[in-house]
């Protein structure tokens, strides 16, 4: 039997690294010493195949509880997938599919155990009881919250004062977030700021039947690579859990400087007093960012590729970046056809996703034929016997050989 851990330090520092606020702090301090195991909830809707580091805020915060000896619950929303989470938007979402839906969430078990120790996780679906509601159910569900209490929410606030539409399925969803609370019997759950009504909703329907109302966590939702914008992965400016080492390592390297303390602090195990030192070293201008960069994306790459591998993304990145030199493992294709447009070489080499990508990569000097930048989109490419060394960006290397 798992342990509970009461130590107050440890209590105290769980509900503050890491955590934008705390509804009831007092009441949720008092339930932690206490001993007894809690039931703790965090629900993500599978609108995305990928978990990023984004998500990874508020996972590795469950972790933490599950850390402390805590019943941890990972509650994947297809149900609610289908609706759409309509928070922070100013238009409805698309629905999705079913098969979109089963598509997605079909590796987020696995992505999630990059944090997590899965074994001891509860994995649920709220359509385990969502889709069994029936039509008076759900009525009598509606009925224990108030069309004063939704309208109140600022996202749909600004869409009724605008005359936008608010379909009646967005209007529900947060009563559906939270009577997963119901469902599971949560004690607490956890969520990204953006989700704090929808928190707050689980609070009251667990009141209004009848059981004990969760205590809430929220945490702070983590820019994504350009700042400004949250890491989402719609934006296309996220960083997949899964995101290979080397390009890994980029992408954190490419960062604006004023996100590094905040990556440090929400994406890393350092100590509090090492990145209060690397926050007062940036402003005092007594270090490089550039290396302070290099040490973040070494200690990310560490939690979830391992030390070994974040140690060769580093070394390849100095190679290939720093001293422009080409990495010593390269890819290799072989390929019959000897004359491509250079457009269909890049996509066929998997190092653009389709035409457009491999246009725009040319047209923005991004891609090179044998160390050469090529902006002509029409460039045909001939594949010798010595083969070809195709170059996407700074990072991306693959040689073209003739079969």
């Amino acid at each position: 039997m798992t342990k509970i851990i009461t130590d107050k330090n440890k209590i105290e520092e769980v509900l503050t690294r890491g955590v934008d606020e705390v509804l009831i702090k007092e009441n949720l301090t008092k339930r932690l010493e206490s001993g007894k195991k809690l039931r703790i909830k965090l629900g993500i809707d599978p609108t995305g195949s990928v978990l990023h580091l984004g998500h990874a805020v508020v996972l590795r915060k469950l972790k933490d509880f599950q850390d402390l000896g805590h019943q941890v619950i990972f509650l994947i929303g297809d149900f609610t997938a289908k609706i759409g989470d309509p928070t922070g938007r100013s238009r409805a979402r698309k629905p999705m599919t079913e098969k979109e839906i089963k598509a997605n969430m079909k590796s987020y078990a696995k992505q999630a155990g990059l944090i997590l120790d899965m074994k001891k996780v509860e994995i649920r679906y709220n359509s385990e009881w969502l889709d069994k509601l029936n039509f008076q159910e759900l009525i009598r569900l509606a009925s224990k919250i108030t069309y004063a209490q939704m309208a109140q929410r600022a996202d749909f606030k600004e869409r009724i004062k605008n005359d936008q539409d608010l379909s009646l399925q967005e209007f529900l969803y947060p009563m559906m977030q939270g009577y997963d609370s119901v469902a599971l019997k949560a004690d607490v759950e956890l969520g990204g700021t953006d989700q704090k009504f929808n928190l707050l909703m689980g609070r009251q329907l667990q009141k209004r039947y009848g059981q004990e109302p969760q205590e809430i966590v929220t945490c702070p939702l983590l820019e994504g690579l350009a700042g400004g914008d949250k890491m989402s992965k719609s934006l296309n400016n996220y960083i997949a859990l899964t995101e290979k080492p080397a390009e890994m390592y980029g992408q954190i390297m490419s960062l604006t400087d004023n996100l590094i303390v905040r990556y440090f602090s929400l994406g890393t195990d350092l100590l509090e007093q090492e990145i209060s030192k690397i926050k007062s070293d940036l402003a005092g201008g007594e270090v490089n960012p550039r290396d302070l960069k290099m040490r973040l994306a070494y200690e990310i790459i560490k939690i979830y590729h391992g030390e070994k591998k974040a140690k060769a993304a580093e070394q390849y990145f100095v190679k290939t970046v720093q001293k422009k030199e080409a990495p010593e493992e390269i890819t290799n294709y072989k390929l019959q056809i000897t004359n491509w447009k250079l457009v269909d070489l890049l996509v066929e080499v998997k190092l653009a996703a389709s035409k457009g990508e491999a246009r725009r990569l040319i047209e923005q000097g991004g891609a090179k034929v044998n160390g050469q930048v090529i902006k002509d989109i029409n460039k045909i490419v001939e594949i010798t016997a010595d083969g070809v060394l195709l170059q996407k960006g700074k990072r991306g290397f693959v040689r073209v050989i003739k079969k």
